[in-house]
């Protein structure tokens, strides 16, 4: 029998504790616990749903890209109050309204990409149901060759050239395939109904659930093998006006009615199973993507129709976590930061002593103090180990200070002044192109000023004026500024693009006296106080936040620096004010023990 050395190519190694030099997978005997030990990669154990851009009209009964993707897809059509012919593009962050069908139409079906769709069939008030089939071409639509078939409400599957319509409103069985040109009248549904989940291509599709009339929703799957319709294993739950999105062996579908659903399920091919609910229920919306990535949007909540956008990533996806380093030498609340996870800058969070420290992605070595010790303060949070910003802060026993530090290495050298003496205070960028981000002088204000390398200008105001924020970003062009404090925690995040302030989709825990690590379109918020005090960390993906795993310490009033996927938080108060370090890293690995 081969040997785990001559299978793997390295001995097991034997070592007192969890081995820091173990990759992922490897091996290892733990001599103080006598056990055997691995690393395991961290991925999700089941899927999730975050929020995406909101659609710019809120409606429901449209058709969607059922083949779009996650980060590429269109809307067009629907109802909200009347028929609508309005179209909407969607580019992984927000939705942009493009050029508009020829004729306003609901409960449409939908099939194709982002760039080359189709809408078919639905209805256009006041009347009956229609044939009408229009072809989107990425700008324009051109009205197409009718289906044989009126129906309202039909799904439809696959590609421009090459798509399925079926079922419909009056419980309607019929299927027809289009060709790029015409369609043609297939076999039927074995059993007819409207609402159904969709999913597939024109050769192999999926319709799921369903309504065969009023009040009558079902639990009814068929598969479509490019000639007949074969009865599957049925839904867990019963419903109607669903989203979905896959393929026929590899299916999602969510949402629906009765009243309004959040249900889940995926399709392994043979069974449903469900799995994590949306976050908000509704019933009448639209899904394209995969069962790893998909996305819903619009729909109807209650009486009113709705906007919202959601992304699913899949089970099994990568997932970050916090891990104990090496703790600061000195304790301190309210300090400041720039650098990365492997070499990084602490300085100041005390108003008699000005700490500097360098991590290296292992420890902590003291460096020199700034020149005036304060905390409070703001940084350039992607300056390096050798050439970074401090400003603002409280320092002596002042209410507020202006002063600005430029650090080249070895020592702190004291330059021109912010404009608005202020602390709790944002930073972002670098030590030549800095942001100082809004603060508290004798009240929270909005100023926001620009730091060139020599001077502080002032530019425009955020729009939500707090202090006790975090900021992040790679220069004074692009930053993210989130969280804090005005008179109650705030959950806002905005985007800086050099010249103004944007609105950007709000945290799920509203705080203040955060750590930030990243930039404007990748980020992470963690820790703070809501009240009360939180280890809550939040990824943002250029449009929203999703909540991922928790800091190991609870405490406020602490520093972070890094990336979104390898970040740092460090300092802070738990109370008293802390030493603690972590590291945040994606994928990570747990640390297995081989059981009997």
């Amino acid at each position: 029998m081969a040997t785990y050395k001559e299978k793997v190519g390295t001995a097991v190694v034997n070592y007192a504790g969890d081995y820091p030099g173990a990759v992922e997978g490897e091996l290892w005997y733990d001599s103080t616990n006598k056990d055997f030990k691995y690393l395991f990669p961290n991925v999700t154990a089941a899927g999730s749903w975050r929020t995406g851009g909101a659609m710019n009209s809120a409606r429901r009964q449209f058709g969607p890209s059922s083949s779009g993707t996650q980060t590429a897809s269109l809307v067009f059509g629907g109802r909200n109050g009347g028929f609508v012919d309005i179209t909407e593009s969607y580019n992984g962050a927000s939705w942009t309204e493009v050029n508009d069908l020829n004729s306003a139409v609901g409960q449409n079906g939908g099939a194709g990409t982002q760039t080359a769709a189709l809408s078919i069939g639905g209805e256009i008030a006041p009347g009956p149901s229609v044939a009408g089939t229009e072809a989107w071409n990425g700008t324009n639509w051109t009205e197409v060759n009718d289906r044989n078939n009126a129906v309202s409400s039909p799904r439809g599957a696959g590609i421009q050239t090459a798509a399925i319509a079926f079922g419909g409103g009056s419980a309607s069985a019929k299927t027809e395939t289009w060709n790029g040109t015409n369609w043609t009248e297939v076999n039927d549904m074995n059993t007819g109904r409207s609402g159904m989940g969709p999913a597939g291509t024109s050769t192999l599709a999926l319709g799921a659930g369903g309504d065969t009339g009023p009040a009558a929703d079902v639990t009814i799957t068929e598969q479509w093998n490019g000639t007949n319709w074969t009865e599957v294993n049925d839904l867990n739950n019963g419903r109607s006006g669903m989203g979905g999105a896959g393929l026929y062996t590899s299916a999602l579908v969510f949402g629906g009615t009765p009243s309004e659903k959040a249900n889940t399920e995926e399709w392994n091919g043979t069974n449903w199973s469900e799995t994590t609910d949306l976050s908000t229920a509704r019933r009448n919306l639209g899904g394209s993507g995969t069962q790893s990535l998909a996305l819903a949007f619009g729909g109807m909540i209650s009486t009113s129709n709705s906007a919202l956008t959601e992304e699913w990533t899949g089970a099994g996806a990568a997932v970050g976590a916090w891990s104990t380093a090496t703790s600061l030498n000195n304790a301190r609340k309210s300090p400041a930061g720039s650098g990365t996870q492997t070499a990084g800058l602490a300085f100041g969070g005390d108003e008699s002593t000005g700490y500097t420290e360098l991590y290296n992605g292992t420890n902590w070595t003291e460096l020199n103090d700034l020149i005036r010790p304060r905390q409070l303060l703001g940084s350039s949070t992607s300056g390096t180990t050798t050439a970074s910003l401090a400003f603002g802060g409280l320092y002596g026993g002042q209410p507020t200070t202006a002063v600005t530090e430029s650090w080249n290495g070895t020592n702190w050298t004291e330059v021109n002044d912010l404009n608005t003496a202020r602390a709790r205070l944002g930073g972002a960028g670098t030590q030549t192109s800095a942001l100082a981000i809004s603060g508290y002088t004798s009240t929270y204000v909005g100023n926001t000023e620009l730091w060139n390398g020599s001077n502080w200008t002032e530019v425009n105001d955020i729009n939500t004026a707090r202090y006790a924020l975090a900021g992040v970003g790679v220069d004074s062009t692009s930053a993210l500024a989130f969280g804090g404090y005005d008179t109650e925690s705030k959950s806002g995040s905005e985007t800086w693009n050099g010249t103004n302030w944007a609105d950007s989709g709000d945290m799920n825990t509203a705080r203040n006296s955060l750590g930030g690590a990243g930039d404007r379109t990748s980020a992470l918020a963690f820790g703070g106080s809501g009240p009360p005090q939180t280890t809550n960390t939040e990824e943002y993906n250029g449009a929203s936040w999703v909540e991922v795993n928790n800091l190991n310490t609870s405490r406020e009033s602490l520093a972070g620096l890094g990336t979104a996927t390898a970040g740092l938080a460090f300092g802070g108060e738990v109370p008293p004010p802390s030493t603690a370090t972590e590291e945040w890293n994606v994928p990570s690995n747990t640390v297995k023990t081989l059981t009997d």
